[in-house]
């Protein structure tokens, strides 16, 4: 099975630039799991919390880690992830682009 959250989209502050780390901006978030399907299901509710709470509680500077420290945290809560892709956008850091970062496992 697999299981896609798509448009996650919340303000926390992430960054290195001083007004990044001063003034919370937006992020979007995808992620992609897949997972076995034993009679146990993902709770993709749950999955968003997870992630929303923690890059808010971390204030991440930069997102290499954060992805790293949210594949570990989902990992961990979701023990039937298989593989999972995640993908963090900061929508208004530059004037003229999107800018993201993605992790696969």
């Amino acid at each position: 099975m697999k299981i896609y959250i798509n448009d996650l989209t919340f303000e926390t502050i992430v960054g290195v630039l001083k007004i990044e780390r001063i003034t919370p901006q937006k992020v979007i978030i995808d992620v992609e799991c897949e997972y076995n399907y034993n009679t146990k299901y993902l709770n993709y509710a749950e999955i968003i919390k997870l992630i929303q709470n923690r890059m808010i509680e971390q204030k991440y500077e930069i997102l290499e880690v954060a992805l790293i420290d949210l594949t570990r945290l989902l990992k961990e809560n979701f023990k039937n992830i298989t593989s999972l892709k995640i993908k963090i956008i900061k929508p208004d850091i530059i004037k003229n682009a999107k800018v993201a970062v993605e992790y696969e496992i």
